[in-house]
C-alpha cells in the first residue's frame, strides 16, 4: 500500500539516515520494515492520499498500539503489585497510560523530531503520545507481542517512569469535582460540543463545566473525555483559589 503513495506537498517516504538512527536509539535495533515505522509518525493533519483516495496516517497504528500498551501495562502491574486489588491496578494503569504521561515519555524519547505534522505540536501535545502509541502498534506488527513487551517495558516504561511518584499523581479530576458537588450539594454538569481547529483543520471537543448555573471550568481536547478532564481540572483550581 505504501508503495502507491502519491507525492505530497513536501513529505515522502524515502530512506532517511537520521530517522533510522533515532529509531535505533529508541528501540535498540534498526528495523527492516522501515516504511511501517515511518507511517507511525504521520499525523492525520499530514495524511497522505493513495490512489483509492483513502487517507494514510498513523491513526490505525495508534488504535492498535493503545490496545497493546493497555494489555502490557496491565500484566506489568499485576506482577509488580501481587497484593493489590483491581481498583488500585486499574487506577495505576490509567496513570501510566494517560495522555500527559505518554506525551512526557514520547518527548523524553525524542519522538517529537520524528513526527510529520502540519500543526504546531507544542499547542497540541497529544500528537506526541499518539505517535508513541502508533510506534508500539508498528513494533507489534513487525516483531510480535513478546518482543514488543520486552522493548516497551525495558526501554520505554521502566527506564522513564517512577512508579512511586506516579502513584501520588492525581488524574481523575472529573470524579473529584463530582464528589465535591455531592458533598456540597451543588449540581455539576458538563456540556460539550465540537469545533474545527483552524491550525490543524481537525475537530476538537470543547467542554464547559457548570456548577449550578455558572461556568467554572473550560477544557478542550481531541476526545470528549480529555476535554471534560481538562474542564474539571480548571474548575478544581478555581475552587482551590
Amino acid at each position: 500500500m505504501l508503495k502507491s503513495l502519491i507525492r505530497s506537498e513536501k513529505y515522502l517516504f524515502t530512506p532517511d539516515k537520521s530517522f533510522a538512527r533515532q529509531l535505533k536509539r529508541i528501540l535498540g535495533f534498526r528495523p527492516r520494515n522501515f516504511e511501517l515505522y515511518q507511517l507511525a509518525f504521520v499525523h492525520k493533519s499530514a495524511s497522505y492520499f493513495v490512489f483509492n483516495n483513502a487517507k494514510v496516517n498513523n491513526e490505525r497504528l495508534e488504535f492498535l498500539g493503545d490496545a497493546i500498551l493497555d494489555s502490557m501495562i496491565a500484566e506489568f502491574l499485576f506482577r509488580r503489585f501481587p497484593d493489590k486489588e483491581e481498583g488500585f491496578l486499574t487506577q495505576t494503569r490509567s496513570k501510566l497510560v494517560n495522555r500527559d504521561n505518554l506525551n512526557h515519555m514520547a518527548i523524553k524519547l525524542g519522538i517529537g523530531d520524528m513526527i510529520i505534522s502540519k500543526m504546531p505540536k507544542d499547542n497540541h501535545k497529544s500528537v506526541y503520545g499518539d505517535a508513541l502509541e502508533a510506534l508500539i502498534g508498528a513494533l507489534y506488527l513487525d516483531k510480535g507481542y513478546d518482543r514488543t513487551k520486552k522493548i516497551v517495558l525495558e526501554r520505554i516504561i521502566q527506564s522513564d517512569v517512577n512508579i512511586n511518584r506516579l502513584l501520588l499523581t492525581e488524574i481523575d479530576f472529573k470524579s473529584r469535582i463530582i464528589e465535591w458537588g455531592q458533598k456540597n450539594r451543588k449540581a455539576i454538569n458538563f456540556t460539550s460540543f465540537e469545533e474545527l481547529d483552524e491550525q490543524s483543520n481537525t475537530p476538537v471537543f470543547i467542554t464547559h463545566l457548570f456548577i449550578v448555573d455558572d461556568i467554572v471550568g473550560r477544557g478542550s481536547g481531541f476526545s470528549k473525555k480529555e476535554a471534560e478532564q481538562n474542564a474539571a481540572r480548571q474548575a478544581l483550581q478555581v475552587l482551590d483559589e
